[in-house]
């Protein structure tokens, strides 16, 4: 161990003062049981400790210790070496010698060193933590990779008799081999996006309800019975779409809208299972992730920023809005976007509920049909490999569409961040 400490004009009482470059005391106090280093007319330097280097000095002193040479001898001597401007000699070594008699080594008992508290196994421990986690990531990596390059090879053999142009092929025939995705592609894509529609203010709503306006006594039963929703499984709630969902909403909210707003395209003459009843379904799958992800974010906000904004006098729905809303809109929109993704994959409840129609009309009362229903219905009979790869094919528009809306939230959500934090 070697300590560097500056010392004061007054250990140095010779007349050769602004020759020395340097000033620091190097010495192994473990091994020589020193524990601090006396000047004369200096005081007490103790070891790791720095004093003030005068300016007419122009330098310092360099000291080794190596043994014990005065004083007090418990383990060696020591020896005082000078380096001064002109080299490792000093000009004036007789004035030099009789300084250095003034240096003394005191001897006093060392205290014991800090007790060791990081064990070895601790050191494992981080390492064991460091590769644990690496190899976590790499293997969601490699899945994620394994899972694309199954899809694409399974599906080759429609893309390379289709390459692109199944995408806006409509015809599905398994009986001539010919394949197209466009209806399937529509449907999905009408489904999900009016499933988020219904879901997305609902789920607002509810985390904004849970979070700050409802009673202590009820934010846990009515949190817990909203979390079970997604608990409950995708053909449990297509029967229940089948038998009570669908027949209320063809006897009771299609006639009605048919008849306000027949004239409206999209409101055409009802049907017992169609696009409207599949885009409820999924409203209701997507609604319990996405309003959990905003309670706690809501619930997150600070309540300093509330407070303060009720302290200016704002209301509750000002407050809301205007602190509540602006701090966490990233993480809504990322919350949104995952009940996206959830809709967007749903395959038996949407399949119980939407008639298997095709093509895909302006009517959201008729029956229609998307990626994953199609997948669900024709998959354990299909009738040639050439209808296998396709229906692939469509599982492979399906991962990339998800792709596709993953990439877009995390975007929106960088660009609130940006925003936010300007």
């Amino acid at each position: 161990m070697c300590i560097e400490t500056s010392l004061t004009a007054s250990a140095l009482p010779y007349e050769t003062e602004s020759d020395w470059t340097s000033k620091t005391v190097c010495f192994d106090a473990g091994a020589l049981g020193i524990a601090e280093l006396t000047f004369s007319g200096a005081g007490v330097v103790r070891p790791g400790s720095a004093m003030a280097v005068p300016s007419d000095l122009g330098g310092s002193v360099t000291f080794t210790a190596a043994s014990v040479a005065r004083g007090q001898r418990p383990v060696g001597g020591l020896n005082v070496n000078i380096q001064c401007r002109s080299g490792d000699v000093p000009s004036r070594s007789a004035a030099l010698a009789g300084t250095l008699l003034a240096v003394e080594a005191a001897s006093v008992a060392t205290e014991p060193g800090l007790r060791r508290t990081r064990r070895a196994l601790d050191r494992i421990g981080d390492r064991a933590l460091y590769v644990l986690t690496g190899l976590a990531s790499l293997l969601a990596l490699l899945t994620v990779a394994a899972i694309i390059w199954q899809v694409v090879d399974k599906a080759w053999p429609a893309l390379q008799k289709y390459n692109v142009t199944f995408l806006w092929h409509n015809t599905w025939n398994p009986v001539t081999d010919v394949y197209g995705a466009r209806e399937y592609i529509i449907g999905t894509l009408i489904t999900a996006f009016g499933a988020i529609l219904i879901a997305a203010p609902l789920s607002i709503a509810i985390g904004l309800f849970l979070s700050e306006l409802a009673p202590a006594a009820i934010r846990g039963p009515i949190g817990s019975l909203v979390d079970m929703l997604a608990a409950v499984p995708s053909v449990v709630v297509g029967l229940w779409g089948i038998y009570v969902l669908a027949p209320f909403v063809h006897y009771h909210i299609e006639s009605w809208l048919h008849g306000w707003f027949g004239f409206i395209p999209i409101f055409g003459t009802s049907s017992a299972a169609g696009v409207l009843p599949a885009m409820l379904v999924l409203a209701i799958m997507a609604t319990p992730i996405t309003s959990s992800i905003c309670r706690e974010l809501f619930a997150g906000v600070p309540g300093e920023l509330e407070e303060a904004a009720y302290g200016l006098g704002a209301t509750r729905w000002e407050m809301v809005r205007g602190v509540v809303i602006q701090q966490v809109k990233g993480g809504v929109v990322a919350a949104i976007i995952l009940g996206l993704g959830r809709a967007l994959g749903e395959a038996i409840a949407v399949t119980q509920v939407i008639g298997n129609g095709v093509p895909i009309r302006l009517n959201v009362f008729a029956p229609g049909s998307t990626l994953a229903s199609q997948l669900a219905n024709q998959y354990s009979s299909a009738i040639s490999p050439l209808s296998i790869a396709s229906l692939i094919y469509l599982g492979l528009i399906l991962l990339v569409i998800t792709f596709i809306a993953n990439i877009v939230a995390q975007g929106i959500i960088h660009r609130f961040e940006r925003q936010r934090t300007g």
